[in-house]
């Protein structure tokens, strides 16, 4: 008898769990069949994205490939690949609503297995592509968008210190602080709630420096209360002590909402995250798994979610041949990696800072594009 397997999402977590369960369970598997659901047909190396909104630095192809193509040597029985949105989920009856298509179709998939990697979007707007938030053309119409909108700005303010903040502000700086060109130069702000950048992390301090190497200023506490855009395209930006900032060019990073808003609520968090295990099954499930940005657990990253889809793989792969779940393991410190440009960086490795060519070697020299075909295609794996 067929066992189902549909998996949402087509980001970092459910394409490393559709892969490594074409590969590695389904030759023990036969009957295995992985339905993938995602809302984009394109993988989307949004930790690119930071870099992607400096015109002329990368190629299209450098941060989204279609998906369809690195699953074409399975078995067609055994894969099929929608581009639909999850409309609703009846983890009692094992079933999916999906959204397909342009037309808005309405389809019902029954699973026996179901994972949930569909993970979160920017809060409050839309039109920043920070998050893998809409389809192919939606995207690459955005970046397109944003690009000329940060060509053309001459004063551009990122509110939002975490990590993709820094990370936005750090790539404007090292392309418009300094340059060799003075009629391209612009000013960039960063705006923190807190005093610190990173919520006062242990690198908060040699990121600032990094910043101010870039001629980033860096101003906090300074939190955003409401903005308003006039006619011409300027920004007004009301901190909440009253200040009023007007820019060219407004970049929020902060915030993200989970997508989860076709799922039970019984089987969330407070913060409307899903509630996994210690093996990443949904709490109150028997046959649902999680794993991404949509659990953040213990928090948002590309490392954790790495080793949480791959703990979901094996996990199932347990259960589809009858052995027990083992608790998914991801690393046994705290990591936190920021490029501060295309040149130096900043980050920790636990307690311990790690320098700062380290960093740039690790993630800031490619942020990872070098991954975004093996990826794709299941090579990595």
């Amino acid at each position: 008898m067929t066992k189902t397997v549909v998996i949402l999402g087509g980001a970092y977590a459910g394409l490393q769990v559709a892969h490594r369960l074409l590969k590695s369970t389904l030759p023990l598997v036969k009957d295995l069949r992985v339905i993938l659901v995602s809302k984009n047909s394109n993988f989307y190396w949004n930790l690119a994205s930071v870099r992607a909104i400096i015109p002329g630095i990368l190629k299209e192809e450098e941060y989204t490939q279609p998906i369809a193509p690195g699953f074409a040597k399975y078995p067609p029985e055994a894969f099929e690949f929608i581009v639909g949105t999850a409309k609703a989920v009846d983890h009692r009856n094992k079933t999916v609503e999906v959204i397909v298509g342009e037309e808005a179709n309405e389809r019902l998939l029954n699973y026996d297995y179901l994972v949930v990697a569909t993970g979160a979007r920017n809060a409050g707007t839309s039109n920043v592509p920070w998050k893998n938030n809409g389809t192919h053309e939606e995207i690459t119409a955005l970046l397109a968008e944003t690009q000329q909108k940060v060509k053309a700005a001459k004063h551009i303010v990122v509110a939002g210190a975490g990590t993709t903040g820094v990370e936005v502000a750090a790539e404007l700086g090292f392309e418009y602080g300094n340059p060799k060109d003075p009629a391209t130069k612009k000013e960039i702000i960063l705006l923190s709630a807190q005093r610190e950048v990173l919520g006062g992390d242990s690198i908060a301090g040699n990121v600032t420096s990094e910043l101010k190497k870039l001629n980033v200023k860096v101003r906090g506490p300074a939190r955003v209360a409401n903005t308003t855009t006039s006619p011409d395209g300027k920004t007004e930006i009301v901190l909440e002590d009253g200040e009023k900032i007007v820019t060219d060019l407004y970049l929020p990073t902060m915030g993200l909402t989970p997508n989860t808003d076709f799922m039970d609520g019984t089987l969330l968090t407070g913060g409307r995250f899903i509630d996994v295990d210690e093996h990443y099954v949904v709490r109150g499930t028997d046959n649902i798994w999680a794993a991404g940005d949509v659990v953040w657990k213990p928090r948002g990253s590309f490392v954790y979610t790495d080793k949480q889809a791959a703990g979901v793989a094996k996990n199932i792969d347990a259960v589809l041949r009858g052995k027990s779940q083992s608790p998914v393991k991801t690393i046994p410190f705290d990591v936190l990696m920021v490029a501060t440009g295309r040149s130096r960086g900043a980050g920790r490795m636990g307690p311990v800072k790690a320098f700062s060519l380290m960093v740039y070697l690790i993630k800031g020299k490619t942020l990872g594009t070098d991954k975004l075909s093996p990826w794709v295609n299941g090579s990595l794996f």
